[in-house]
């Protein structure tokens, strides 16, 4: 099967949309297909390593979106069609479509090729913390492009129930993989502990940007609480208001690979506060590390973390509902090992490659659904 990926982001990228690009470019390559990527080109002085990609890419010119300039938005390009019809594509993905996904699916159509949109972000909700308004406008957008695809693919049933109260047509649950290879228990790292906490202090931690949306500052509570030590893993537009925000917390940067699962293993609590999230990889990554999670009952969680089991829902925007969570952890290392080792357990088939080859079936039944309707 030849498929091109066209992904609104791509590594060195870090974000849901570009890691779940390069997994589902890497289990197409593990399986014999044939993807081709199309992405924003990235920062002037930032150079993609190729040796790390699994397939060809096409960059396209972009721009760094204005207030947020770690998001590149791409320019209109005859590159998108030229790549589309050069690879002789069977199907085009789209990863999180919105500008440069937008264009893709208008290229695929022109050329008669079938399309699977993959829904990733919360854009209504983004529109809402940035503006204050413009709601209604991002779901107009959201819904034209995914009611222009065969096939629409929601990370979670919250978002799944979302799409289709919006009038998105032939939408299905797609979940997202996760590393349990290299998030596990065993990479605690001790002397990191001793470094973070020189006190013995029990670890909170949050991974993920740095931005409005993400609600950071709702860990401010915490950090209060004694005995606690709060870890902030990432970076983003919000990094000089959170330093000030959350007095006492260790700010670790950006991290990937081996060195953000030692992070997640050595944590004793992660805490996740944004109420946007339509699936949240990184609750996924703390219980794979078996660290018990504490994150808002909305959104992608509310299929990740099993209240009572592997961790702690609170009602979102909840400063107080945070800080008692972390409070009531804090106080029973008993619980958090108890929650900790069942959230390991679940996540243990939740595999990119199990989750890789559900999208390939996903795959094979738009085009069946494609060859059928021709031949009518």
């Amino acid at each position: 099967m030849r498929v091109v990926i066209v992904t609104e982001s791509f590594p060195p990228d870090v974000n849901g949309v570009a890691h779940c690009a390069l997994q589902t470019a890497r289990h197409l390559v593990d399986r014999g297909h044939h993807p081709l990527v199309v992405a924003p080109a990235t920062a002037p002085g930032t150079r993609p390593d190729a040796l790390a990609e699994p397939c060809p890419v096409v960059r396209v010119p972009s721009l760094p979106l204005p207030g947020y300039p770690q998001v590149r938005v791409a320019l209109p390009s005859r590159r998108l069609t030229a790549a589309l019809a050069g690879h002789r594509a069977d199907l085009v993905h789209l990863a999180g479509p919105f500008v440069l996904g937008v264009r893709g699916m208008a290229a695929a159509a022109r050329l008669g090729i079938p399309a699977v949109a993959v829904y990733q972000t919360d854009l209504a909700g983004y529109a809402r913390t940035y503006m204050g308004a413009g709601e209604a406008a991002a779901w107009r957008r959201i819904r034209s492009v995914h009611s222009a695809a065969d096939r629409t693919l929601a990370p979670s049933s919250a978002a799944l129930r979302d799409l289709e109260a919006q009038g998105v047509p032939r939408v299905r649950l797609w979940p997202r993989g996760v590393d349990t290879d290299r998030f596990r228990p065993d990479r605690r790292d001790e002397a990191l502990r001793r470094e973070l906490a020189p006190n013995g202090e029990v670890i909170v931690g949050y991974v993920g940007r740095l931005a409005p949306e993400k609600q950071v500052d709702l860990l401010a509570g915490v950090c209060g609480l004694r005995g606690v030590r709060v870890v902030v893993v990432g970076d983003g537009p919000s990094r000089a208001h959170l330093a000030e925000a959350l007095p006492g917390a260790v700010f670790l940067g950006r991290r990937t690979g081996d060195d953000l699962a030692r992070i997640f293993a050595s944590l004793d609590v992660f805490a996740h506060t944004g109420p946007f999230e339509t699936f949240c990889q990184t609750v996924q990554e703390a219980m794979a590390s078996g660290v018990p999670v504490v994150a808002p009952a909305a959104g992608g969680p509310l299929d990740l973390v099993a209240h009572g089991r592997t961790g702690l829902l609170v009602p979102p925007r909840d400063p107080v509902a945070v800080r008692e969570a972390v409070r009531a952890l804090a106080a029973d290392a008993g619980t958090r090992a108890a929650y900790g080792a069942a959230g390991r357990e679940t996540v243990e088939g939740r595999t990119w490659a199990a989750v890789g080859d559900r999208l390939i079936a996903h795959y094979e039944d738009v085009l069946a659904a494609r060859r059928t309707a021709m031949a009518a």
